[in-house]
């Protein structure tokens, strides 16, 4: 077996409480900027960002926190950063594992606020079978973790999960069959049903039936999907441009007056504002409730997506062109991304000009390209 390829980790954004390891504290990060470890010895294989620390995992089991929340703990196979909660998945006795949720703040000293053996399941898939993904779904695809209680969440016996991702009211579940599931809150049009009801349970998106998807990643309020042949769908929560769709708080400094708002027959639902070029109504999608076709430059494929709380990043296997969708929203215009040299906000697929990065949800090694 060939050695795998080692990356370089970057970051960049809002660094006030040194979220990147090595960036210091107070500063404002606006282009990628390698990770600087100490003394370069931490092997980093996996990142998970929260807003006001980062947690770090190694090759050799060690998990590092860095920013608002500190500490260190050996044995983990995996980490899960979040505001309200600190998941780790520690290496059991025998083929088991154990999961523990700490507090943040708690340097992982003295005993998780809750913690369970987790085992493969007797007769289900296993995680080769399935591909199962990492955290917050568990190695067995037949639960996941979340950030309130109840902690452990068990899923459906019929439901072989590959991937699971959570936004801030809904979940996203990619099967073994590349089909994708959503439930939740669906408010904002996250759920992508056509509607902007709840769905209790998972419930499979219909509108993306006949079409095998290879990722799915959930923001704030918007979720995104991509094919196994490269297309991008996106829909949801469109107030800070994060589906790269037309949007109020983006035209001209916020002169253009929303005047009356409806669905289309698509389910989108459209504002109309009083400062159009030609003189009539400016259309502006404010929720997407159905997903939609995200078209990037001719000659890019997208290989991986993610989301930010009111961002979207997308990753291509094109060198040197590099395009997505990033926003940041209200609540993320102290951030600095997308990796632009200021505080600005993209309504449409932007450049990034360095190398990979992450920040926010987004997580990916350097030796591809990264597209916000």
């Amino acid at each position: 077996m060939d050695e795998e390829r080692r990356g370089t980790w970057f970051g960049f954004g809002f660094c006030g409480f040194g979220q990147a390891l090595g960036s210091g504290l107070g500063r404002q990060v606006h282009s990628p900027e390698p990770l600087r470890t100490p003394g370069g010895s931490l092997d980093v294989c996996r990142v998970s960002a929260s807003w006001s620390y980062t947690a770090f995992v190694t090759r050799g089991g060690r998990v590092q926190l860095s920013g608002a929340a500190g500490g260190t703990a050996d044995g983990c196979t995996d980490a899960w950063a979040s505001e309200e909660l600190l998941v780790l998945l520690r290496a059991g006795p025998g083929a088991g594992a154990e999961l523990q949720a700490w507090a943040p703040g708690s340097a992982m000293r003295g005993d998780p606020l809750w913690s369970q053996a987790v085992q493969e399941a007797e007769h289900g898939p296993s995680r080769d079978e399935t591909q199962a993904g990492l955290l917050p779904l568990l190695p067995c695809a037949r639960a996941y973790v979340s950030p309130r209680p109840p902690f452990y969440r068990p899923l459906a016996p019929t439901l072989r999960a590959r991937r699971l991702e959570l936004g801030a009211e809904h979940a996203l579940l990619l099967d073994a069959a590349g089909q994708v599931f959503s439930w939740g809150a669906g408010r904002h049009g996250q759920l992508g049903h056509g509607t902007l009801e709840a769905e209790p349970e998972p419930r499979l998106l219909e509108a993306l039936q006949g079409l095998r998807m290879a990722e799915v990643a959930a923001g704030g309020w918007h979720s995104v999907c991509l094919s196994e042949t490269g297309d991008i769908y996106i829909w949801g929560w469109n107030e800070s441009g994060q589906l790269a769709l037309p949007t109020k708080s983006l035209a001209e400094d916020g002169k253009t007056t929303a005047e009356a708002s409806g669905l289309e027959e698509d389910g989108s639902e459209v504002k109309r504002g009083s400062a159009g070029e030609d003189g009539a109504p400016a259309p502006f999608i404010a929720v997407q409730p159905f997903p939609a076709l995200l078209d990037l430059s001719p000659g890019s494929e997208a290989v991986k997506v993610s989301c930010g709380s009111r961002h979207t990043a997308v990753l291509t296997s094109e060198w040197g062109q590099e395009r997505g969708s990033s926003t940041p929203g209200a609540g993320d215009e102290l951030d600095g991304s997308p990796c632009s040299p200021r505080n600005s906000q993209e309504s449409s697929p932007t450049p990034v000009q360095k190398h990979q990065f992450f920040s926010a949800h987004l997580s990916l090694q350097s030796n591809s390209h990264i597209h916000t």
